[in-house]
């Protein structure tokens, strides 16, 4: 396969990340886009200039993304001694922490969904509408106290 085809499904797969990061999780295109660049770009460190070039993004919108992707953990910045180049890199534990965060969003509503029995009364259909919002977190997380 021609290097041009390799790259051409190379963007392809990061475009299907980003609108997987958009569908599932409301992120914004570029997030995506930059998100699934990171997973298979050569080298694994980049600058975001070198990034926003891969993708074809603008160098100003790369600012922000960067900026929330490593304030969530996903992604790691560094500089090298001499340069005053910050590159980026997948963390390697990135998607775990994405699983880990969202089992604890999902324990937290198991916990408020508790408190909404307090409302349920002599009305059996709202307290089995809470019950099943509640066993169904505790397929993911575990038990609901």
């Amino acid at each position: 396969m021609a290097p041009d085809d390799d790259r051409e499904r190379m963007l392809e797969w990061v475009e299907r990340v980003a609108m997987f990061c958009g569908d599932a999780w409301g992120l914004a295109p570029i997030t995506g886009r930059i998100l699934g660049w990171l997973l298979i770009c050569t080298p694994a460190e980049q600058s975001a200039g070198e990034i926003a070039d891969a993708i074809g993004a603008s160098r100003a919108s790369m600012t922000s993304n960067m900026r929330l992707l490593t304030s969530v953990g996903l992604v790691r910045r560094r500089t090298r001694q001499g340069e005053r180049t910050t590159y980026y890199r997948i963390e390697d534990d990135a998607f775990e922490k994405v699983v880990r965060q969202r089992l604890a969003a999902f324990a937290a509503f198991g916990e408020i969904a508790e408190e909404a029995l307090q409302f349920g009364g002599e009305d059996g259909e709202r307290t089995r509408r809470i019950r099943s919002a509640q066993q169904s977190i505790a397929l993911l997380t575990g038990p609901v106290a």
